[in-house]
């Protein structure tokens, strides 16, 4: 059966026009029966064919064999399998929070394996190069600003707005710069407090592809955003975004919501296939309900949307959105938006940091499931139908990922598919040195990191894999951090003033000031810790 979406549905919509449901290639229905294992098969043409698995494994997988009955080769499936027209370049992509960007430093960032520089001019306008002087092949991220310039700190060629070199210090001052020495340039848009880039060199960026998020322009929306730079590849940072069944083991007691004995079958409703994407509705098979709209965009944006009704009859609207870019080989960047139209008031009670350092820990409790994972998928080298077990009860999302990967993958730099897969030709380029001593000390917030004898350049130090990247948390570091030693200097003033007081009371006094003055210092030191210091999973005994 056909699905269509309520016009008043959360969903991404871009600048000119929301994504046509008449695009739609498939269908589905959901799987209302688990036990009996309804198989989906044959979905072209609208048309669906259920099938009852009894055997144990096929009743628990959702894409493992065919069901009985389904009588095409292996050959006529993989000659089915469509194919879209797609290329990697021709999206935009989310750079950083444009609250977080650095006013006085470039910003070195990378979408799959190219190398760009982020910077704002004199007045403001944001720029974005290919990561490299023309010159030697230097770094550009590596660089600083000069009167609104970029300059290469190798040997100090200047580039404006446009790419053009307008300084070279090594040339005869009546010599004239070639209009050849240029850096390539690329798209960038700000678009509801985040950057976009458009990766291609050839196409126009298509302003219909900048995504727009319906809930974040609704009146008294507010949100909570981080962002965090996380060791594995997109589609594995993807596919753990979109599998709600891990939360109530993996994240036990993280929060007020996630309880391992919450564990179970989920439902799933698959009502929109596209490609660009897929979405569909998933709730708690003991609710008996889907009341949560998921909703997958090309090329990295998940978002999972929900409306409640309060005892009023007023309707609130909450938003988890997930923009997910792609690094490199093994890497990803990660910007979180949780938001609503209505917040908890014991929310309000907490300081944004907190939020922060708590979602630095729910990516850290899956850190190492998920680095494994890639690590399994660069070496086995075979499509993840070969690998996963797929369940219908929980991995309905996972395998819609891994299947449109099969539809679109032949025009990404690489990819793991369902069935498909087109692996690395070459191996990830591990880089050691850290950020240009310079342009981090000139920066008014750390922008890349690494700078210092406290933090190493590490993927697993919270400190470099969130802090660097966010204004307020590196901010709240160095305020404690201030405050811890301030403190502590004072407790060593008073204990010294104490021993040398002659009056009982004042050394009274002193002392229970010294006191205080430490118990500052330790809350401050436990504060700084929140923000920088890893979660370490403690094995229990249940």
């Amino acid at each position: 059966m056909a699905l269509s979406l309520s016009p008043c549905l959360p969903h991404t919509t871009y600048l000119s026009k929301p994504l046509s449901t008449s695009k739609l290639t498939t269908t589905s229905v959901s799987f209302n029966n688990p036990l009996l294992g309804f198989k989906p098969v044959n979905l072209r043409n609208n048309q669906v064919r259920c099938h009852a698995v009894t055997d144990l494994k096929s009743a628990s997988s959702l894409d493992q064999s065919k069901g009985e009955g389904d009588d095409r080769s292996e050959e006529e499936s993989k000659g089915d399998r469509i194919v879209a027209d797609y290329n990697w370049t021709e999206e935009w992509y989310p750079l950083y929070l444009t609250k977080d960007l650095p006013d006085d430093a470039p910003l070195g960032l990378t979408v799959f394996d190219q190398q760009l520089v982020l910077y704002k001019d004199g007045n403001g306008v944001l720029h974005c190069y290919q990561d490299r002087c023309p010159h030697r092949l230097a770094k550009l991220s590596e660089g600083q600003l000069i009167d609104g310039r970029l300059e290469c700190l190798y040997h100090g060629w200047q580039f404006e707005g446009n790419g053009k070199c307008v300084k070279i210090p090594q040339i005869p001052a009546d010599a004239k710069i070639p209009r050849s020495v240029c850096v390539k340039t690329y798209d960038v848009k700000e678009s509801q407090g985040v950057v976009w880039v458009w990766m291609s060199q050839t196409t126009p960026p298509n302003p219909e592809k900048l995504p727009w998020f319906e809930n974040f322009a609704r009146p008294g929306f507010q949100d909570t955003s981080t962002i965090h730079e996380l060791p594995y590849d997109h589609s594995i940072l993807l596919e753990n975004l979109m599998d709600p069944a891990h939360i109530p083991i993996s994240h036990d007691r993280t929060d007020w919501t996630a309880k391992r004995e919450d564990a179970q079958a989920l439902l799933f409703e698959v009502t929109e296939r596209t490609d660009r994407g897929f979405a569909g509705w998933w709730g708690k098979e003991k609710d008996g309900s889907m009341p949560n709209f998921l909703r997958f965009d090309a090329p990295c944006v998940l978002q999972n949307n929900r409306e409640l009704v309060d005892k009023d009859g007023e309707k609130h609207y909450f938003t988890g959105l997930f923009l997910c870019r792609p690094t490199g080989q093994g890497k990803s960047m990660l910007i979180v938006r949780f938001g609503g139209t209505k917040r908890s008031p014991l929310a309000k009670l907490f300081p944004k940091w907190y939020f922060h350092q708590n979602a630095s820990k729910v990516f850290e409790q899956d850190m190492g499931f998920l680095s494994s994972q890639n690590e399994v998928l660069m070496k086995e080298k075979v499509p993840t139908k070969e690998l996963y077990i797929n369940l219908k009860s929980s991995d309905t999302w996972v395998a819609e990922y891994r299947k449109w990967m099969d539809k679109v993958g032949h025009g990404m730099p690489y990819y793991f598919g369902h069935s498909t897969l087109s692996p690395p030709k070459l191996p990830a380029v591990v880089e050691h040195a850290p950020a240009g001593l310079i342009a981090g000390v000139s920066a008014s917030s750390p922008a890349k990191g690494g700078i210092g004898t406290m933090h190493a350049p590490n993927l697993a130090n919270r400190y470099f894999r969130h802090v660097i990247h966010c204004k307020g948390c590196s901010s709240v570091v160095k305020a404690f951090t201030a405050w811890k030693n301030g403190l502590s200097a004072a407790a060593l003033v008073v204990t010294a003033l104490a021993i040398l007081a002659s009056s009982r009371q004042w050394k009274t006094f002193l002392l229970l000031s010294a006191t205080l003055c430490l118990g500052g210092a330790y809350a401050c030191s436990t504060a700084v810790a929140m923000n920088t210091t890893n979660f370490i999973r403690v094995h229990r005994r249940l």
